[in-house]
């Protein structure tokens, strides 16, 4: 996978050889675990960001890419709402919904109306887990999620994809920011391969940090981290 075969949404990627969408880390029920007393709208938040990549990518497919879920032990009737409102927009936008199992997803095979994947993998080659443990499938090129990789700029924290050319046997892999807004997320500068919870990052130091500026409708494209690590 090179850059020019991905697009950059907020806090997604479009493959273009896939007519794919994948975002990763809704954590549905982050808002209803956090007991704040204020709503934080985290069903309609989700719908409306997913709509907005449905509205600029049309895909035929999207795929969840893991930690769908929040909750390890328990899905309140409200989160599996939720689940069901956004597997319901998938399919009103024309798209086949796919389902990734992550770290926190152990309860997602009871409460899904769709097939629950370990890995998913297309056609051209394109395996999509959610990176918290080796790949159950092999890929010539890897989309992952789980580490919410974040690039502080001028004390500015923002969402970022991570590409590394050849990071995991040699293939490369995406590592996408959470699409939920409720995390905070991990700032990426500093990391190296050891700071990562993703066997898929081989060598830190070689993925470059892109950030997509959803209200400049720009994408920013930076450095790899091992250069970064001495200007920022």
């Amino acid at each position: 996978m090179s850059a020019s075969e991905f697009v950059v949404g907020d806090r997604g990627v479009y493959l273009t050889a896939d007519d794919a969408l994948v975002v990763a880390d809704l954590h549905l029920g982050r808002a209803h675990a956090s007991n704040v007393d204020f709503p934080l709208n985290e069903r309609q938040d989700t719908l409306d960001r997913l709509g907005v990549l449905f509205d600029r990518f049309d895909p035929g497919t999207v795929v969840f890419a893991g930690d769908v879920l929040h909750r390890f032990d328990a899905v309140p009737v409200p989160v599996r709402e939720s689940l069901d409102a956004v597997v319901g927009a998938v399919r009103d936008a024309g798209a086949e919904p796919v389902l990734v199992r992550g770290n926190h997803d152990r309860q997602l095979d009871r409460v899904a109306s769709e097939p629950v994947h370990d890995a998913y993998r297309f056609d051209s080659g394109t395996v999509v887990c959610h990176g918290h443990e080796e790949p159950a499938e092999t890929g010539d090129r890897y989309v992952v999620g789980h580490d919410h990789p974040v690039l502080e700029v001028e004390g500015q924290r923002h969402p970022c994809l991570l590409y590394g050319p050849d990071a995991y046997g040699g293939a490369p892999v995406v590592m996408l920011p959470h699409f939920t807004t409720l995390a905070p997320g991990v700032v990426v500068n500093g990391m190296r391969a050891h700071d990562f919870d993703s066997p898929l990052v081989g060598r830190a130091g070689g993925f470059h940090p892109v950030v997509r500026d959803p209200a400049a409708e720009e994408t920013l494209r930076f450095p790899p981290l091992g250069e970064l690590r001495r200007v920022l």
